[in-house]
């Protein structure tokens, strides 16, 4: 018998968890809206058994039963069909993308409740901003979060989000939508609706939120760029133009606000080594999209799995993390740029295949992170971790980041503190433990200042006569004060972190 008549192996449905599968995986579905459950396991050093360590071990569990094949899986929660490595998944979701058997997908938090994503759209590869411009055009909007800081350097998620928000419509939408909150207010909206009964009406309303800026266009902007390809092309067509700069705009909006945040913790913590290394290593860890379901509306055939209509496949790049390497959006030499993603990178939109726009704002993050870093130096006060020892989540609302100054450093005969210690106010999630860090902060803080006040007393200009000796002693005064100051407050810190 010849190859050519060989038979083809026939379509199998693919195989059922057991019983006993579907309660644990269910099970540590339901754990992750208690965050709580983890305190336990963390206190003592066993990672295998908080939410994430449980749920890494049941999936290479079933990787192994089931020789790594993809496996259905029932949960309170929906019947999923979940591939169990990352080649699988990008191989499977382009093969039901090429036989057009893909509804629009929806994110699933890991607690199992299902949002909505921004539905993608392709961007032309020339309407995104080249590198060479962004530097310029984040700039300002840096400059201006890194003055929004507190009196003891920390950030304030609210004004960090709000001029990550405005750097976004600056990109995106162009200079003249910089201050139009609303627009972005009305993005997340039509995001959040996306799949209800109310998306036409939000999908409207952004419509005629973006309008002016299409019809009046920023050349250096993703909008003037897309509208400028000339009569005729896609991008001059509203019903293109649109939801291509909706798109990228919510990307780039998400990945400055967020993923930045975290590439700037991992580069403190020694975890990166660049930005464009920094960023690559958040996607991978930290994807906005860590899970997203993808409604099957016509069957298929994917090698020789049979997938039915009425299936939900669900793709879980963050919870695959660690199991598969193939699943990491970095396999890029060091120092390249995180824009070189494969085409399938889940990590901010749910495509099924590649999302231009995904690459841009990964690129936009980068240009961010190497602004921040180039005027001051991210330092982790909440929560505290090693890179030998990073966390398995990590909230951007929740993360407490202070930015210490470069330049004026103790010892030059300088003053190194210009703003007067704040107390941070109350913030999401905050707990003790947390507000104890920012002590511990403002402690150093307060004892480099002593050390600065006692370095300008130094100073040879003092010596001139009786008046210069006076100042001298009053600054060596202060710096006394400081110090007895930072050890009252370094112990106040250890009572809150005990």
């Amino acid at each position: 018998m010849t190859t050519a008549d060989t038979p083809a192996t026939p379509a199998r449905r693919p195989a059922t968890a057991w019983p006993l599968e579907n309660a644990v995986f269910s099970a540590a579905m339901v754990a992750q809206r208690l965050p709580w459950v983890d305190a336990p396991a963390r206190a003592l050093g066993l990672d295998v058994l908080t939410r994430e360590g449980v749920t890494r071990r049941l999936l290479a569990f079933l990787r192994r039963t089931r020789s790594g094949r993809p496996v259905q899986l029932r949960t309170p929660f929906g019947s999923f069909l979940l591939p169990l490595a990352a080649a699988d998944a990008a191989g499977l979701l382009a093969r039901a993308d090429e036989a057009g058997a893909l509804a629009p997908a929806v994110g699933l938090t890991a607690g199992g409740q299902r949002y909505g994503l921004s539905p993608h759209v392709p961007l032309p590869r020339d309407a995104a901003v080249p590198a060479a411009e962004l530097a310029a055009l984040v700039a300002e909007d840096v400059d201006r979060v890194i003055a929004a800081r507190r009196g003891d350097g920390t950030l304030e998620w609210h004004d960090w989000h709000r001029g990550m928000l405005r750097l976004g419509r600056r990109v995106v939408a162009g200079a003249a939508a910089v201050e139009d909150t609303l627009l972005s207010e009305v993005l997340a909206a039509a995001t959040a609706a996306v799949d209800s009964r109310s998306y036409g009406g939000r999908a409207e309303a952004l419509r005629r939120r973006l309008a002016p800026y299409l019809a009046d266009p920023d050349p250096a902007s993703v909008a003037g760029r897309l509208t400028a390809q000339g009569p005729g092309s896609e991008g001059t067509d509203p019903d293109v133009a649109v939801p291509a700069v909706a798109h990228t705009l919510a990307l780039v909006s998400e990945a400055a606000a967020g993923t930045v945040l975290q590439a700037l913790a991992l580069l403190a913590a020694g975890a990166a080594d660049s930005p464009e290394a920094a960023v690559g290593e958040a996607l991978h860890r930290y994807p906005p999209v860590a899970a997203a379901v993808y409604p099957v509306r016509a069957d298929f055939v994917w090698e020789d799995l049979a997938v039915a209509s009425g299936t939900e496949i669900l793709r879980v790049p963050g919870w695959l993390r660690g199991l598969d390497d193939g699943g990491r959006p970095d396999p890029r030499p060091s120092g390249a740029s995180a824009t070189a993603e494969p085409e399938g990178m889940p990590a901010l939109c749910g495509a099924p295949t590649g999302c231009a726009a995904t690459r841009f704002a990964a690129l936009v993050a980068e240009h961010v992170v190497r602004a921040v870093t180039e005027a001051v130096r991210p330092v982790v006060i909440s929560p505290q971790f090693t890179a030998d020892r990073l966390p398995d989540t990590l909230d951007p609302r929740t993360l407490v980041l202070a930015l210490e100054d470069l330049t004026a450093r103790p010892g030059d005969g300088r003053v190194t503190v210009g703003m007067p210690t704040a107390v941070p106010v109350s913030a999401f999630g905050y707990a003790p433990a947390a507000y104890g860090a920012l002590a511990h902060a403002s402690a150093d803080r307060l004892e480099r200042h002593a050390e600065s006040l006692a370095a300008c007393a130094g100073n040879s200009g003092w010596n001139a006569g009786e008046e210069g000796e006076r100042f001298r002693m009053i600054l060596l005064g202060h710096a006394e004060r400081c110090a007895t100051a930072a050890d009252g407050v370094r112990q106040a810190a250890k009572r809150l972190t005990d």
